[in-house]
């Protein structure tokens, strides 16, 4: 199979679980990781991401791109891991001390290197850790949703704004797909060979260029759409007012917190959410765009988000309660503990698992997309 036949696989496959629903899915996830930040709670959280990618994705440039994510939270994790060993310094067992300088004030004032101790470093990979996780369900949702069929589902408000997420989303895949046709388009030209000399130049050119490319053809072809030419609505220039005086007063509703007056601050809250709601409403009204066979969430799909949201409601129970297992700290040093409890809250996660993923081929002669 080609490229081009598996990156329109990978956006046109209708997954098994509706997108709205697998987006429910992931912040379900997301929030388990901030709730249990423990290294053994995430690890579980990281093997049922691996577990849905390998059941319910398509083979193609977004399946492989998940690695890809978890390998870029680690270098986020190790970057995090040296500055905070190199800048903080409160820990008892030091390992070893480097030349130190303090930088001057204009630049924070703070000392770098010194002494180098367990307890930051260890602190530090928790705290990296809990990025890896993070990373990993933003991986997992890339992989198995149907980025048209979040589009479709946003509402019409939003098709702007959906547009350029579908896009973002689709960059790290693009981009590896790239890396390895250039890869293989070097290798041809040398017969197969490694050649080690001006690799790098080699390799970054063409990806820029092709990226380059596409970004070129899809601004054509959104122009030559139409895409955003239209005279604003009577009704979109009320929504935007509506927005602005929403956003105003959620300003207003920040200050007043921060002047201590909890009272104003949640009226003013409360009128800025209104006012938002209000403008996305009167937006998504006056847009007559139409939905060609928009897919809708079923009875099916919303059990499966509220399954999965058991997980994060039941460790803030845990949480509210003091449950020393669910957060782990280098001081003082010991191994994690894990709780059976925690582990059983994370069991609702494995809800898309209960329905077997769709088989989605192309066919050869037609190109075109055949779900039996």
């Amino acid at each position: 199979m080609s490229e081009t036949q598996e990156i329109k696989q990978a956006h046109a496959v209708r997954s098994s679980w509706h997108a709205v629903a697998w987006l429910g899915w992931a912040l379900a996830a997301a929030m388990s990781v901030q709730l249990a930040p423990s290294p053994v709670y995430i690890a579980i959280i990281v093997s049922i991401c691996a577990l849905a990618v390998e059941t319910h994705a398509v083979e193609g440039p977004f399946k492989r791109a998940f690695p890809a994510l978890i390998a870029l939270g680690v270098i986020f994790s190790f970057i995090r891991v040296v500055l905070a060993a190199l800048t903080t310094h409160i820990g008892e067992r030091v390992l070893f001390s480097l030349p130190q300088a303090t930088l001057p004030r204009l630049l924070g004032g703070f000392t770098v290197g010194g002494t180098i101790e367990t307890g930051v470093i260890l602190d530090a990979l928790v705290a990296g850790f809990t990025i890896i996780g993070v990373m990993a369900v933003f991986g997992a949702l890339n992989a198995v949703i149907s980025h048209y069929e979040l589009v479709q589902s946003a509402p019409r408000a939003f098709h702007e704004a959906g547009i350029a997420i579908t896009v973002a989303l689709a960059f790290v895949p693009s981009t590896i797909e790239s890396v390895h046709a250039v890869r293989e388009a070097d290798r041809a030209r040398t017969g197969g060979r490694v050649v080690r000399r001006a690799r790098s130049l080699r390799l970054v050119v063409p990806v820029l260029e092709r990226g380059l490319e596409r970004a070129v053809s899809l601004a054509e072809s959104m122009d030559s759409r139409g895409f955003s030419h239209g005279e604003p609505a009577r009704g979109e220039r009320v929504a935007g007012w509506l927005g602005l005086a929403g956003l105003l007063a959620l300003a207003a509703s920040f200050v007043a917190l921060i002047g201590r007056s909890t009272d104003s601050a949640a009226i003013f809250g409360l009128c800025g959410g209104a006012l938002i709601i209000a403008a996305v409403a009167v937006a998504s009204r006056s847009n007559a765009r139409a939905r060609y066979r928009r897919r809708r969430i079923t009875k099916a799909d919303a059990l499966m988000v509220a399954l999965a949201w058991i997980s994060p409601a039941a460790l803030g129970v845990l949480t509210i309660y003091g449950n020393d297992t669910l957060t782990w700290s280098a001081s003082p040093l010991a191994w994690p503990q894990v709780g059976l409890i925690p582990v059983i809250a994370l069991i609702p996660l494995l809800a898309p698992m209960v329905r077997r993923p769709w088989e989605s081929v192309i066919d050869s002669h037609s190109n075109e997309l055949v779900t039996p």
